[in-house]
């Protein structure tokens, strides 16, 4: 007959047993997953050198320069003057980038707009037309960040337009 320690060792060994198996199982699941993952690198790979081909044919100059002649009489396209380029720095900021005014600036200020808005109220209510929706448009106002300026003059009415270098 069998002892009782023969049967524990046979349960612990049942037991071992089923655990390597799981683990196995466990480890043969990661690796299909990663071979899944490994393909599907290989894709995106495939398909982003397919599309730097492609890239390349559509931006070759004399496909651009027949389509340029194709369609000038539509588009009336003209070639960008070197004087057209505005710089990174010369763009207004961000509203996001706009420096947050801080807290005592603000109190004294609002204490100077409605001193201000007081006296224009004065003004105002002694030419006869109360204007305090000015002196509060006034008071509310914040400055506009403006670009740098560029190292020559240039004229006002001309508006720069073109690509941004970074």
């Amino acid at each position: 007959m069998l002892k009782t320690f023969d049967l524990v060792l046979i349960g612990v060994m049942t037991a071992t047993a089923a655990v390597t198996y799981t683990i196995k199982h466990r480890a043969e699941l990661k690796v299909e997953e990663v071979h899944r993952l490994e393909a599907e690198i290989k894709l995106e790979k495939d398909t982003i050198d397919l599309l730097k081909a492609d890239w390349a044919l559509q931006s070759q100059p004399n496909r651009l320069e027949r389509l340029v002649k194709a369609y000038n009489e539509e588009l009336k396209l003209q070639p960008t003057e070197s004087t057209a380029l505005v710089h990174a720095k010369e763009l207004p900021m961000l509203k996001s980038e706009v420096p947050v005014p801080d807290v005592t600036e603000a109190k004294v200020s609002a204490k100077g707009a409605t001193e201000a808005s007081a006296k224009s109220a004065t003004v105002a209510s002694a030419k006869g037309a109360p204007d305090t929706k000015g002196a509060q448009a006034t008071a509310k106002a914040q400055p506009i960040p403006v670009p740098a300026p560029r190292g020559e003059a240039e004229d006002a009415d001309q508006i720069e337009t073109g690509s941004v270098e970074e």
